[in-house]
């Protein structure tokens, strides 16, 4: 009851999920762009957003390096590193892979009577692989497997197990150039993902607990222009939806739905599902009552948008903005995004900044997120 949305005491339906660190953006590119990334030209760290644009690469091999310390507003010992693999076999396909490593820091477990446990070291990591391929001129497509691992209890709790999922990707990516103006040459391109296509996640033996991981749809534009021999800039827009389904709101004596369908599904019919399933009512606390805000307004609201701009001098120094938001009612995530790189012969040097946007300094966790990229670059332009 503590979050506000349009004026009146509305409690947040939000959608969450298992291993939510897989939809962390990786990178300080895109993470200075407003979280975008679907449709912009391509790099090593395209398997987040759009592994198709693996085809696109420049060079025949590269490989990158991120770290970013996460949530240091809440810890101090919490980050997310990431190791990136692109290869180029020909001018129709390339091959990307990477590592994804997930660190919550040291953390003292203790039981119900408060007994210390420990201290523990939980983690999660994610290894995947994806094949890009060109089908025309100007279309590519790509698959991804992906294996994720996570280890957050360390064998404490009766949830003590570890929890493991297998998924995929699909992917199509389109850029071509267009001649919209007469004395500047541009290019268009878009792009569209389901990532994390996979099976539920259970921490204990007896899966009577089974969490959706955070199957995702992406969908983007990106417009670039040659302003002259020297410099280009690129705007770039993206929209995400989980595809996971919205709880429903449930009798909280009888546990029977009120408002919504149930969630417990398979994966696939909750692909589906998650686009027609908002309860469409929330629990007003000043009158003590649900409001209707219906089902198609909160499925809206599900939708969270990217946009994001990139400035390139000469191919060697780039300054880049964006804005993510998040609708109030499905988690309040709203921030802008800086960030600059700097390409020097084989290697590139990136680096963003998260500004939240909040009414009062340092009550959101995101505040201040750092990102670090080091990229390498071998091989003939291609």
């Amino acid at each position: 009851f503590g979050q506000g949305y349009l004026g009146k005491q509305y409690t947040p339906n939000v959608i969450t999920t298992a291993v939510p660190f897989v939809s962390i953006a990786p990178d300080a590119r895109g993470g200075a762009m407003g979280d975008c990334g679907v449709a912009s030209d391509a790099d090593v760290y395209s398997m987040h957003y759009n592994p198709a644009k693996y085809v696109y690469l420049q060079n025949k091999l590269s490989v990158g390096l991120g770290y970013s310390p996460w949530l240091r507003n809440l810890v101090s010992d919490m980050n997310l590193a990431y190791l990136a693999f692109g290869y180029k076999f020909n001018e129709r396909s390339a091959l990307g892979a990477t590592l994804r490593y997930f660190s919550a820091g040291e953390i003292n477990f203790r039981d119900e009577n408060n007994y210390d446990l420990g201290t523990y070291n939980p983690n999660e990591w994610a290894i995947d692989v994806a094949y890009s391929r060109l089908l025309g001129d100007y279309l590519s497509a790509a698959v991804a497997g992906r294996f994720i691992y996570s280890d957050l209890t360390q064998g404490q709790g009766d949830y003590a197990g570890v929890g493991w999922s297998v998924a995929a990707d699909v992917s199509v990516y389109y850029k071509r150039p267009v001649e919209w103006f007469s004395d500047i040459d541009a290019d268009i391109a878009w792009g569209a993902a389901i990532t994390n296509i996979g099976s539920k996640v259970s921490y204990n033996s007896s899966s009577d607990r089974r969490d959706f991981i955070p199957t995702n749809l992406r969908v983007g534009g990106n417009l670039k222009l040659e302003l002259d021999e020297y410099n280009s800039l690129a705007f770039n827009i993206d929209l995400n939806k989980l595809m996971v389904p919205t709880p429903p709101i449930r009798n909280t004596q009888t546990g029977d739905i009120i408002y919504g369908k149930e969630n417990n599904v398979g994966v696939v019919s909750g692909m589906i599902q998650s686009f027609y399933d908002a309860p469409g009512y929330s629990w007003n606390s000043n009158t003590m009552q649900y409001d209707r805000i219906g089902v198609f307004g909160e499925e809206l609201s599900e939708i969270t948008e990217g946009i994001g701009i990139e400035y390139w001098y000469n191919n060697i120094f780039a300054v880049r903005g964006g804005f993510f938001n998040e609708m109030p009612l499905k988690g309040n995530r709203r921030y802008v995004t800086l960030g600059a790189a700097l390409r020097y012969n084989v290697f590139n040097l990136d680096i963003s900044y998260l500004i939240a946007c909040s009414n009062k300094v340092g009550t959101n966790p995101l505040e201040n997120t750092l990102r670090f990229n080091l990229t390498f670059n071998f091989g003939n332009k291609k």
